[in-house]
């Protein structure tokens, strides 16, 4: 099994006739991924033609998703929109019936995503990100920006605030494949957590061990170590990126910012160890805990 994305989920790109949006919808048909078509008001009607394999492959282009949901039973959007448009994007596809909404956007106003994110919970609609490389279950389906020949599927699941480093741990662990990849972003507001994807690997039946990747900055870990002392049952590898990062500076990501010692590196690692959680000090180190875990 997976969590959030599987084979049958049907994907609309809003952003499709752009650049990214064109460039990455080409990677998610490539991987297999059922993409059912494209919103751009101003291109309705027309249709983006990719080359998959060699061979043509034309894509509807709706005038909105309410639209494209009729027409495809799409159930899952990916945004490539700029970022001034990307609230009222995020709300129309929660108002169209989507279920997941994966937002590539990167530089959305926190304003903006706590808004759109407020009005998804009301309507019961999942968001990853903002600035995240979205979902993939290798092998069946990839919503998103990740690579899809890295890895095969297997029984880890990976969530990670970085997206650099859910690349990173999908190729150091290659061999041994993924139920679920999710790459959360590292907004200060995000609309999947640790805690969402922690639970949901651990009511899958597939999913041996869980690696859980987080970075400096915020309390995030801190909160999912507490979740998984009481609720995970399954071995959870971590590692936490920034135990160099100078105090007070921002590294990478927004919410990548540390104060005395609030948010470092050293404090969560703390934390994920009370709970059980092994860490490892470089990406490298926690793939092989990992292998150590699911014996191979």
């Amino acid at each position: 099994m997976t969590i959030f994305l599987d084979e049958n989920s049907r994907i609309v790109v809003q952003g499709m006739t752009g650049g990214e949006g064109r460039k990455h919808t080409v990677r998610m048909l490539s991987a297999g991924t059922a993409v059912v078509g494209g919103v751009n008001p101003r291109k309705a009607g027309a249709a983006v033609d990719f080359d998959i394999d060699g061979r043509t492959r034309p894509l509807p282009v709706f005038g909105t998703v309410a639209d494209a949901v009729e027409e495809t039973g799409a159930d899952v959007s990916v945004i490539f929109v700029p970022r001034q448009a990307a609230r009222e994007a995020i709300i129309e596809a929660v108002d169209a019936g989507i279920g997941l909404v994966v937002i590539i956007t990167e530089g959305i106003p926190v304003a903006d995503v706590a808004r759109a994110l407020a009005h998804a919970r009301e309507v019961g609609a999942r968001l990853v990100g903002p600035n995240c490389p979205g979902v993939i279950s290798p092998g069946r389906s990839n919503a998103g920006i990740t690579p899809a020949d890295i890895t095969g599927p297997g029984p880890i699941g990976l969530v990670s605030r970085s997206g650099t480093l859910v690349y990173q741990m999908m190729y150091e662990l290659r061999d041994i494949g993924f139920t679920t990849c999710v790459g959360i972003g590292g907004d200060p507001v995000i609309g999947t957590t640790h805690i969402d994807c922690l639970e949901a690997f651990e009511r899958d039946p597939d999913t041996e061990a869980i690696v859980m990747i987080g970075e400096i900055g915020g309390d995030a870990e801190e909160r999912a170590a507490d979740f998984i002392r009481e609720n995970v049952t399954k071995p959870v590898v971590g590692y936490v990126a920034g135990f160099t990062a100078p105090e007070g500076r921002t590294m990478g990501h927004a919410g990548a910012i540390v104060s005395g010692t609030s948010g470092t590196a050293e404090a969560k690692r703390a934390a994920l160890e009370v709970a059980g959680v092994r860490v490892g000090t470089t990406p490298s180190e926690t793939a092989a805990l990992v292998r150590s875990i699911v014996g191979r």
